[in-house]
């Protein structure tokens, strides 16, 4: 049988002894032992009344299973479904209807919050974390063989979910093709081999975190330090011993306000990668002047995996992402006519090759707005290239924030603001953050003689969304500024606040 990601990340495995994740209670679990465990729990799947094409959704801890059952569920010809830690019971109702998963796989103290959706949508319920975790019990009964569902290179491996123009969530279809041609590339550019020791501090329910880094490794073979979470101790520890770290711009912000981090502690590093959120030029100097290093800036997508990426030999170059990736076209277009831009003029960023999605799952309406016939996907993102083929990416066209390598949608939080007692109208943007990437702001107008409850409404939007969504900032303004069209004006707002001391902590 053949299966096109399994064949060529996991089956190569099979055998190796050679160390692959490196844990945070220090277990070492070897490439054959993590063949092993994926076989182990893809019987667990099919057990679980998995079938090819089934949908599993995953909203687990960041452990050694949770990566084989990503292996698991390609080797059972499934799509894999994760979901961010950090989303609410409402916002998983969401995802969980429209998807139609037969297996949710949920972290072990949410199950009882998560049985009532599964039986709703028909899903079967496994645990991942701790001693009850019923996924982990049930595969250490299993064999460690299993036979490979065949899969071809435009059946579906994953789904992930990204935000849209109208506030809903749309799921990005990822082909075998779509994650295997991406890895591949990324590899042989930026020089990744078994030699090399990966920091891996990410989450594992993002693309940056899944496709780019765990994907790479597994191609190339190479060790991976998988921390459950960000820590600047620890990575500080583990620099000396890597050669690789990938990660968010709050990484590298954080670390340069460590007085540990220093020239000797990344003296065996190779290469630092930033990603899912604009990397600010003064940390790009002051990252280089510290360390001697040169942090690569690369542009990717949900839909798309990455496009472009600065190059591993040659200039590295802050302000800009780099050039397309080998195999994929990265152009710049009038919006209005679709026709490409001459360098230096700002346009939107398409992009076509084997890393393009399918499509969105059941929005076969929105797919067509967004992908076009000769294939170029429409990002959403403006840019413009310099002379040399630099691309820089100067806005979006949508609303979209991205904070701390997440994205957030505004209309999601304004509608909670606005149905709040006393809130006339919001606006919801970001403001560039040198931690972050973007701080959340929210600009409020209260109704007429209305007193508003600041810290009762934070602590809706606290129920309501997940931490990454909340605003840093509420500020109260008699009125938003708009066009002539009554459009209200977020560029001046966005202009207006980050020149603007923000009061911080207000609530």
């Amino acid at each position: 049988m053949t299966n096109t990601l399994y064949d060529s990340l996991f089956a190569q495995h099979e055998g190796n002894e050679a160390p692959f994740l490196q844990l945070d209670d220090g277990r070492v679990v070897s490439y054959d032992a993590f063949h092993r465990r994926a076989a182990q729990i893809a019987h667990v799947l099919k057990k679980s009344g998995v079938s090819p094409g089934d949908r599993i959704v995953v909203q687990a801890p960041k452990l050694a299973d949770t990566i084989a059952l990503y292996a698991a569920s390609v080797q059972a010809g499934a799509v894999y479904m994760p979901l961010n830690t950090a989303y609410t019971l409402a916002e998983l109702d969401y995802f969980i209807s429209d998807a139609q998963p037969a297996l949710i796989v949920c972290d072990t103290k949410d199950k009882a919050e998560l049985e009532q959706l599964a039986a709703r949508c028909g899903a079967n319920l496994l645990t991942l974390g701790g001693e009850d975790s019923s996924l982990s019990h049930a595969a250490d009964e299993q064999p460690c063989v299993f036979e490979t569902l065949d899969r071809g290179a435009e059946d579906l491996a994953a789904l992930l979910y990204t935000s849209g123009t109208t506030g809903r969530s749309k799921g990005a279809m990822l082909s075998h093709r779509n994650l295997l041609s991406n890895a591949q590339t990324l590899v042989d550019l930026w020089g990744i081999t078994n030699v090399d020791r990966l920091v891996h501090a990410l989450p594992i329910f993002h693309t940056h975190g899944l496709f780019v880094a765990m994907n790479t490794s597994l191609l190339a073979g190479a060790k991976v330090r998988l921390m459950e979470r960000f820590d600047v101790g620890v990575i500080l520890d583990e620099l000396p011993r890597s050669t690789l770290l990938m990660g968010v711009p709050t990484f590298y912000t954080r670390l340069l306000a460590d007085e540990g981090f220093t020239n000797e502690v990344t003296g065996n590093m190779r290469l630092f990668i930033s990603g899912s959120a604009p990397l600010l030029a003064e940390t790009h100097v002051a990252f280089e002047a510290r360390t001697g290093h040169r942090i690569l800036e690369r542009y990717g997508m949900t839909e798309t995996n990455m496009n472009t990426s600065n190059p591993y030999s040659g200039e590295r170059r802050a302000g800009t992402v780099g050039m397309a990736l080998p195999g994929t076209e990265v152009i710049v277009t009038n919006p209005e006519t679709g026709e490409s831009l001459p360098q230096g003029e700002v346009g939107m960023i398409e992009v076509r090759g084997p890393n393009v999605f399918k499509g969105y799952w059941r929005m076969p309406e929105k797919t067509a707005e967004e992908l076009r016939e000769n294939e170029f996907f429409i990002t959403g993102d403006l840019g413009r290239y310099s002379e040399d083929g630099y691309l820089s990416i100067v806005g979006r066209s949508k609303d979209l924030i991205i904070t701390g390598g997440y994205n957030v949608y505004p209309k999601e939080i304004e509608d909670i603001l606005n149905d709040f007692n006393g809130v006339l109208e919001s606006a919801v943007f970001g403001v560039p953050d040198s931690d972050f990437g973007e701080a959340i702001i929210a600009v409020l107008v209260a109704d007429p003689g209305a007193q508003l409850d600041m810290k009762k409404l934070a602590e809706t939007v606290k129920d309501k969304l997940s931490r990454f969504k909340h605003p840093r900032s509420y500020e109260i303004v008699s009125g938003l500024p708009r066009n002539t069209m009554g459009k209200v004006q977020k560029n001046v707002l966005r202009d207006q606040y980050s020149q603007k001391e923000l009061q911080v902590g207000v609530l």
